[in-house]
């Protein structure tokens, strides 16, 4: 299968980048299943019915959240009406919808799910490694699923590192999300995972992570907050992970970072 997965997207910039390049992506390199993370796709925080909705439409055949995805409230109705997001795993047990579903594709089946990291993160999220062992057990790669594609959402990517090789052999893909940030270690694993620290986001670069740089920067250097933060809005990039795997296995052949338009260096497949 050909897998393509795009990092968070951040504000206006990252869906209209999103939504410009993908319906083409998806008959240029053959895809044949597309997981956008959506966790900052409205004014940087969270996903409103509406943005997810155009996310979908333009290609996305699941959206991945993270640590902010309530922030838009109207998403907490949206998720249990909408199968094709998935928010983490191990957020509180109350949340509505799902940490892992499995899509049907061409008769071939797919699993993904996510997790959110604990080192850094501000809440106190239950353990993900128990979490995704759990999915995984009760359906092995190459058995009840022909593709895994695992986001895991973190601050600190010695945490991912950690998650990629506890998933080794038994996920296609396991993504980093959240920093923002796009990592130079895409590689396959010992075991055939396809893994990559962060995928980066969708969004504009000439920022700091995502938003227009005049108030970070004035947090940064003064201590002292005194505007909101804005989502930058030029030109983006569109951030993320291409990986081809066995049809037999579900392991990972091939896996290229993906970066188009913006001001970031290109690669592609």
């Amino acid at each position: 299968m050909r897998l393509l997965f795009l990092g968070d997207v951040m504000g206006r910039a990252g869906r209209s980048a999103v939504a410009e390049r993908l319906p083409a992506l998806r008959t240029e390199w053959g895809l044949d299943f597309v997981v956008v993370n959506g966790e900052n796709a409205s004014s940087g925080a969270g996903i409103t019915a509406d943005h997810a909705k155009k996310l979908l439409a333009a290609g996305a055949d699941c959206l991945t959240l993270g640590d902010h995805a309530f922030d838009q409230k109207e998403m907490l109705q949206f998720i249990e009406t909408e199968p094709r997001i998935v928010r983490p795993l191990n957020y509180a047990k109350t949340a509505p919808g799902k940490g892992a579903r499995v899509f049907t594709v061409g008769g071939r089946k797919v699993l993904v799910l996510q997790a959110l990291g604990q080192v850094f993160m501000k809440r106190p999220f239950d353990d993900p490694f128990s979490a995704v062992d759990q999915v995984l057990k009760a359906m092995p790669l190459g058995g009840a699923v022909q593709a895994t594609i695992l986001d895991i959402h973190c601050e600190a990517t010695s945490e991912k590192m950690a998650m990629g090789h506890w998933c080794d052999g038994r996920a296609s893909l396991v993504v980093g999300t959240h920093t923002h940030v796009p990592t130079g270690d895409a590689q396959i694993l010992r075991g055939g995972t396809a893994y990559l620290s962060d995928a980066g986001m969708c969004g504009d670069y000439d920022s700091v992570i995502g938003m227009e740089k005049t108030e970070p920067l004035r947090r940064f250097i003064t201590q002292m907050p005194k505007g909101r933060f804005e989502p930058a809005g030029g030109p983006a990039t569109l951030a993320g992970v291409y990986v081809e795997t066995d049809d037999r296995t579900g392991l990972a052949q091939r896996i290229v970072p993906v970066r188009l338009g913006g001001r970031l260096q290109e690669s592609r497949p």
